[in-house]
């Protein structure tokens, strides 16, 4: 090319990536655990680091949980008709855009005006139509993403139909498909009974959504998408054993060529212990002051003694098998009669456990505080005034509540699985070096003995400043996984 051809050149604007996420439930809008937490952070976290050089959208159910505040926001785009089916259903589109990011909302009050998000006996209906919904949605604003990301069981079904019966379309035929696993346990199973009446899919589907002899939306997605990522690099790889797999063993395998772990991270503006409003006073690295002042706020708060020097073990949790709650229930006795400790414990779930948690506060009156709820600021208060935080998991795809806690200061005991292990580094009294506990076999008195370390460390007051000073330092944002989906959505175009 000479001179006078480079200078007339025509420069082509490079068109942003488009990238569209699908998921049942996101922060600040309505969520339920770590999904929310994840689908609220990530497009920020995209758009942030790739500012003009992408387009990325949400798209989300309407659910009636969602404040009247967050409502007034929202524009109404149009209503359409989604054919489910034999069902003709009417489905709102309403939209705004949040921190750079272009949401829509999915309105249909008979699916969504629901007490709960999901846990319905018609969640298999619910969730075909939502899934309907985002392809239907692409047309309906005219935006055709390269990449439809979609998360978990409940939106497993956009990716199904993406490429059974949308694929033809040549608006939909170069749309690549992202599906992330967050929890494999939960995997959408339903009777083969509904393939047509409900999901709209004929015999022809049956191989790829058939496991066990169930239709296994997870098994469907894993099937039908371009890329599989899951929310840590160790849960990638435990996934292909059938420990872990919950029957899913041969597909993580057969798939593996098309699968990565990609760690999630958190939202450190909204976990930020300088500038928190849900805790007694402001700390951070530099100034750790604040925490003693909101240990003291918290054990006046929950009815414990108030005793600065006493280590007060936190968990924050859901009340379920996997989150090794049976662990905590075999040797909670034995700690607190022989450790000069405080218990404090929020979450909900099984009736046995909670039942269990509420007789230990009885028992320890001052020393344990059992909260049966899901309470967010309440989370926080207890994240910036505990000392220890447990996650005992049997199994953990990625967790977040380990990374919070060291962001607030609390050092977490964990057992080595999942994401904890990708994230706690073991401390080592010696060098001063690591930013928790750990332990490795799924047994009661092994985690007791992580507990009694930590105690241990927690009363070596020159170590305990080292290994609080190495928890708060370490980045758990979203700037490097942003960095990983933005390489992996590169690779798939």
């Amino acid at each position: 090319m000479t001179n006078m051809q480079s200078q007339n050149a025509v420069s082509v604007p490079v068109r942003p990536l488009r990238v569209l996420m699908a998921g049942a439930e996101a922060l600040p809008f309505a969520s339920s655990g770590g999904l929310g937490d994840v689908l609220g952070s990530l497009p920020a976290a995209l758009k942030a680091r790739m500012g003009a050089g992408i387009d990325v959208r949400v798209v989300m159910p309407l659910y009636a949980q969602i404040s009247a505040a967050w409502r007034e926001k929202m524009t109404f785009v149009r209503a359409i008709t989604v054919n489910l089916a034999w069902r003709q259903q009417y489905c709102g589109i309403f939209e705004l855009e949040k921190d750079g990011v272009h949401w829509y909302f999915i309105d249909n009050m008979y699916y969504f005006a629901r007490q709960n998000l999901y846990g319905a006996f018609d969640d298999g209906e619910r969730f075909a139509f939502f899934g309907l919904a985002v392809l239907e949605l692409m047309r309906e604003v005219d935006f055709y993403p390269d990449v439809l990301h979609a998360h978990d069981w409940q939106s497993a079904l956009s990716v199904i139909y993406l490429k059974r019966r949308y694929a033809k379309d040549p608006r939909y035929a170069a749309i690549r498909a992202v599906y992330t696993v967050h929890n494999i346990e939960y995997q959408g199973r339903y009777s083969f009974a509904i393939l047509g009446d409900v999901f709209g899919l004929g015999e022809e589907d049956r191989h790829i959504l058939e496991y066990d002899g169930d239709i296994n939306l997870t098994k469907g997605a894993m099937v039908c998408c371009d890329r599989l990522t899951t929310v840590s690099r160790r849960y990638a790889e435990e996934l292909r054993d059938a420990y872990f797999a919950h029957g899913l063993s041969h597909v993580t395998n057969r798939y593996a060529y098309k699968s990565t772990g990609i760690l999630n991270g958190i939202d450190v503006g909204y976990y930020n212990p300088a500038a928190d409003p849900d805790i007694a006073a402001p700390y951070d690295l530099d100034h750790p002051a604040g925490k003693a002042l909101c240990k003291a706020a918290m054990q006046d708060e929950l009815g414990l003694a108030r005793s600065p020097d006493t280590p007060v073990l936190a968990m924050i949790t859901r009340l379920v098998p996997h989150k090794g709650v049976d662990l905590v229930r075999h040797v909670i006795d034995e700690l607190m009669t022989v450790q000069a400790m405080q218990f404090v414990l929020l979450g909900t779930g099984e009736w046995a456990y909670e039942e269990f948690f509420r007789g230990l506060a009885a028992r320890y009156p001052g020393r344990a505080a059992v909260i049966i709820d899901f309470n967010k600021s309440l989370s926080k208060r207890i994240y910036a005034g505990a000392d220890l935080f447990l996650m005992p998991s049997k199994s953990e795809p990625c967790g977040l509540a380990q990374m919070i806690a060291c962001r607030y200061g609390t050092l977490p005991i964990v057992r080595e699985t999942g994401g904890l292990f990708d994230t706690i580094t073991p401390a080592n009294p010696g060098t001063g070096e690591g930013n928790g506990v750990t332990f490795v076999t799924y047994n009661a008195h092994d985690m007791k003995d992580a507990v009694e370390r930590a105690l241990g460390y927690y009363a070596d007051r020159a170590l305990r400043t080292k290994l609080i000073r190495n928890a708060m330092a370490a980045d758990f944002s979203w700037n490097a996984s942003a960095a990983h989906y933005e390489a992996l959505y590169r690779d798939l175009l």
